[in-house]
């Protein structure tokens, strides 16, 4: 089973009762540890030992690397990828259908395992906390590792936070040092652009998926397209609100994950506010390790289309995730020699980029969509050219318009407003996301887990 949004409120609400109740307040790692396990079992309790394994392997290398970095470090990492490995990608090399094979019971086991919930995060977890920590004096306590790489409020979904920055927070919390407006800004926030953005253009975005693509007009594919866009971006960001609200609750403050990304003018710049927390950890442990752009800009274009790819496999195992990846890359090689003299021209020429980056952005989801390669070259091409369905299925453009405009709204600035001039009424506004994230999701909607 997993939580409902009914019972995770349920279980946030008991966890912060107890957690900053006086007698249990020297226990507050502890609890949060149980907390996350409790939150991560209720979804894949069988593989509750393997997260086990994963955290109890990464700190028995962490805690030799201190005697011998050179060898113990890089075995904690070749490790974790080992784990992640297997896990998400053994399918690219298996064949599926050789899972139930009689007379090899072993494999059999292993191979039906279900890819673990948030392996991508905390295996990426596991990767900082090596490199990170094995520069200081000694190791951190077990518990403080477990809290680390298990804090619920990140664990499934990220985002991903780097040990430097997490492991310092580790410390008693006191209520009275909560910051209650701005968590709850966030826990609405993140609601809101999940369960009324989100989920309702998923509804509509599924007709993107095969074969249900073929029922839809040529026109309608490009709205598609589009809608899914947003609807991807509203689905990232909503949790990630969720998740920094929430770990505020507790007295932590994870990485903002999003900054208005689809404004953006170049495509670097757009990995600098996509998904931020990613971006950063590629750079730091893997594009700088590679060289960065230290060996010439060969090397340089190099490095960028192996850690773009590297990055979009990471989402998945596929040719479609490796693709929508690699020609990110190729985009961020293509305009680097261009960047100084675009940043000097004129606001009609940063218009002009910012429609660009964004509408080939759009188009590049489409890979990531449909990370079936040939369904995804299908359904590009029918964007050129007119359907043959005599009864096509009909989209209803106001709904479609209503359930995009608020991530329009938020990257049009307009949100600044309500931080200045309309201050006054932002308990309102809040409100409104609040009553409108309800009345779309009721009671009962399911608290759901994003496994990328």
């Amino acid at each position: 089973m997993t939580f409902t949004s009914l019972q995770f409120g349920i279980f946030v609400a008991v966890m912060f009762g107890a957690y900053y109740l006086p007698p249990l307040r020297r226990f507050q790692v502890q609890l949060l540890v149980v907390a996350s396990l409790v939150f991560y079992g209720s979804g894949q309790p069988a593989l509750l030992p393997l997260l086990l394994l994963a955290v109890l392997g990464t700190y028995a290398c962490l805690v030799l690397a201190f005697d011998n970095r050179a060898v113990w470090m890089p075995a904690g990492i070749v490790f974790n990828l080992a784990l992640l490995a297997f896990f998400k990608y053994k399918f690219l090399f298996v064949d599926a259908a050789s899972v139930h094979l009689p007379g090899a019971a072993p494999l059999d086991f292993l191979l039906r395992l279900p890819l673990p919930i948030g392996i991508s995060f905390f295996v990426f977890h596991n990767i900082s906390l090596l490199v990170d920590l094995t520069r200081e004096k000694q190791p951190p306590p077990l518990r403080d590792v477990f809290l680390y790489i298990i804090f619920f409020p990140q664990l499934v979904s990220g985002p991903i936070t780097r040990a430097s920055m997490f492991m310092p927070q580790i410390a008693p919390k006191r209520l009275a040092e909560v910051d209650f407006v701005e968590a709850a800004k966030w826990i609405l926030t993140g609601y809101f652009f999940k369960l009324y953005v989100a989920n309702n253009l998923n509804e509509m975005t599924s007709y993107m998926d095969y074969p249900l693509y073929e029922t839809v007009r040529t026109q309608d594919r490009w709205l598609l397209v589009f809608l899914y866009s947003y609807q991807i971006y509203a689905d990232f960001f909503g949790y990630s609100a969720i998740a920094l609200g929430l770990g505020l609750l507790f007295g932590y403050r994870l990485p903002v994950n999003f900054d208005l990304p689809y404004i953006s003018v170049s495509f670097s710049e757009f990995w600098t506010r996509w998904h931020i927390s990613l971006s950063n950890w590629l750079r730091t442990y893997l594009y700088i390790p590679l060289g960065g752009n230290r060996k010439g800009p060969a090397r340089t274009g190099l490095n960028l289309m192996i850690v773009m790819t590297l990055g979009g496999l990471w989402h998945g195992a596929s040719l479609g995730y490796a693709l929508w990846g690699m020609l990110h890359g190729l985009l961020l090689v293509v305009e680097r020699p261009f960047l100084k003299v675009l940043d000097e021209a004129g606001p009609a020429v940063r218009i002009a980029r910012m429609g660009v980056v964004f509408f080939c952005v759009t188009m590049l989801w489409i890979f990531f969509k449909l990370p079936n390669f040939d369904h995804a070259l299908d359904y590009l091409s029918g964007m050129f050219r007119p359907t043959d369905n005599p009864n096509p299925t009909k989209l209803f453009y106001n709904l479609a318009l209503l359930y995009a405009l608020p991530v329009i709204i938020q990257h049009l600035g307009l949100g600044a407003l309500v931080d200045g001039r309309l201050r006054r009424w932002e308990p309102y506004l809040y409100g409104t996301l609040a009553a409108l994230a309800y009345l779309e999701a009721g009671p009962d909607a399911a608290f759901i887990y994003f496994q990328f």
